[in-house]
């Protein structure tokens, strides 16, 4: 059994809640409970809610770039690693549908509070442009893979959003199914496909 330390339960836990409530309807209270500690001990490790929303910030990029390593280890080619990032709303629809994107709704509720970490919220969404633009250009778009990589970024976004709104499954199956026809349509006929 692995045990994680206090710091480390902290900064899962007010993921969690951020997400799922939002930062700024989440109070020291509201982590120090969901943690099981006193707030005392909660300051030891935190001294402003600004500093565990660093620590959340670092935790979400460094398992997106796990995730990202993952994907390029598995797929067999770009084609394959590319289907992963859309089957990623299937996989998550549960808590797309209850609550959104996490990336996609930390960096607007940043946004609209004008918070100084919406710019590292944001390297997120970068991380995963960069890497289906890398997809992209293996696949031979050349100029247009950064384009088609925030395309293809934004339409997920969108239909997180249309699914937390709507809560409709199938309507994230339906969009999933459109990603992946437009895909298999660009590999076929708008570049020569280079799978490496």
């Amino acid at each position: 059994m692995i045990l994680i330390s206090t710091r480390d339960r902290i900064v899962e836990r007010a993921d969690t809640l951020f997400y799922e409530g939002g930062f700024e309807a989440t109070s020291f209270a509201d982590i120090a409970e969901a943690v099981g500690i006193s707030r005392g001990n909660f300051y030891h490790h935190f001294r402003t809610k600004d500093d565990i929303l660093d620590a959340v910030i670092d935790r979400r990029l460094e398992r997106t770039r796990g995730m990202l390593e993952g994907w390029q280890g598995e797929g067999a080619n770009p084609r394959e690693r590319i289907l992963s990032f859309i089957n990623m709303l299937i996989a998550n629809r549960t808590k797309i549908m209850a609550f959104g994107c996490p990336v996609g709704t930390l960096c607007s509720e940043l946004a609209k509070l004008d918070h100084a970490a919406h710019a590292r919220a944001t390297d997120i969404l970068g991380l995963f442009r960069d890497w289906l633009t890398a997809q992209f250009r293996t696949l031979g778009a050349g100029d247009r893979s950064e384009p088609l990589a925030l395309h293809l970024l934004s339409w997920s976004q969108g239909v997180a959003v249309m699914a937390a709104a709507f809560r409709d499954e199938a309507f994230i199956g339906n969009e999933v199914a459109g990603m992946e026809a437009w895909l298999v349509s660009l590999t076929e006929n708008s570049f020569k496909t280079k799978e490496h």
